[in-house]
């Protein structure tokens, strides 16, 4: 799963040092900002092709992308990939 969290802010902004801690319940809000149908091929961006890669989407999964405001209340390894990501849908 690759997850996008945003750009570094500008240098010109002093931000204050959050001490607020994650929420308790393990819960993050995020915003859905676009869905998108898996892979059909193996062509990649600029002719990078994922050939070597034993990686596969499923044939009816759906791409995410979402935005989580606050990427302090994330964990700081998210990269590792060791982590199981859970969505629950709300109107």
């Amino acid at each position: 799963m690759e997850i996008i969290i945003g750009s570094t802010p500008s240098l010109s902004q002093n931000f204050p040092a959050k001490t607020e801690p994650p929420p308790p319940s393990g819960f993050i809000e995020a915003k859905l900002l676009h869905i998108r149908p898996p892979r059909k091929g193996v062509a990649g961006p600029s002719g990078m092709e994922r050939r070597g890669k034993k990686t596969k989407d499923p044939l009816k999964g759906r791409v995410l992308t979402i935005m989580v405001p606050d990427g302090d209340l994330l964990p700081r390894d998210i990269d590792s990939g060791a982590y199981k990501v859970y969505l629950r849908f709300q109107k």
